[in-house]
């Protein structure tokens, strides 16, 4: 089949960190999952897997838009997220790690499920791995995924390398797998009133994945010098139908 690979950057979307809706640090993985779900083009599935569902945004905006299954799991590596993640008879809750292979064989499934995965396989350590066992589950899947232009500036200020992938090679390896996918970027601005404010973002709110942290001189000449008064972030979505 023809690879009907698409890359489409779209208009930056911005916001204002001191915005009402703003009271909790996980404004930009709130909004992604929300685009995520909207590009689900059915109302209606069997079996849905969640992989990395944290507290559930993906579930409750399912539940927003009158996307409903008969079977929900939910798949996270971490128990206390899974505690918040909403419960429901149709909602199932595996605790494991992507990460491993092993993992995939506690998903007992049927064979025509939809995958999703919002704001996680940046964190994967080995995307063949994670990739080969996620296109074994199914050929329809919706992902979006961190890539390395997420805290661009702020990174280079700091001289810090970025943790996760970029886009080119996430495309890469999703191509290996999922060789119809079709892409999407998103850009997105954070914005507030000191770079002080902005760190303290940073480390509540997840999105480092506990990269290297900055000496005190270092933190202080970086708020010093940072020219922007906004956090950059940049998302790959990806989008595989059979």
């Amino acid at each position: 089949m023809k690879n009907r690979v698409k890359k489409v950057t779209k208009a930056v979307k911005e916001f204002s960190r001191f915005a009402q809706a703003y009271d909790h640090y996980n404004i930009i993985q709130s909004e992604v999952a929300k685009h995520l779900v909207s590009r689900v083009p059915y109302r209606n599935y069997r079996t849905i897997v969640d992989i990395g569902a944290g507290s559930g945004e993906i579930y409750r905006n399912l539940c927003r838009q009158e996307i409903i299954c008969e079977h929900f799991i939910a798949l996270d590596s971490s128990v206390e997220m899974l505690k918040l993640h909403p419960e429901a008879l149709s909602v199932e809750k595996v605790c494991a790690d992507f990460n491993l292979p092993e993992t995939f064989e506690k998903l007992e499934v049927e064979k025509r499920i939809l995958l999703l995965s919002s704001s996680a396989l940046q964190w994967s350590r080995d995307l063949d791995v994670t990739l080969s066992r996620l296109s074994a589950l199914s050929t329809e899947a919706y992902f979006a995924i961190f890539t390395s232009n997420t805290f661009k500036t702020l990174h280079r200020y700091a001289g810090i390398d970025s943790p996760i992938y970029s886009g080119e090679v996430l495309q890469r390896h999703i191509d290996t797998y999922f060789p119809d996918a079709s892409y999407e970027v998103r850009n997105y601005r954070l914005y507030f009133e000191s770079v002080y404010r902005m760190l303290r973002y940073i480390k509540q709110s997840g999105v480092s994945g506990g990269e290297k942290r900055l000496r005190y001189r270092e933190t202080k000449a970086l708020m010093k010098a940072y020219p922007l008064n906004y956090l950059e972030f940049e998302v790959l979505f990806v989008e595989v139908q059979p």
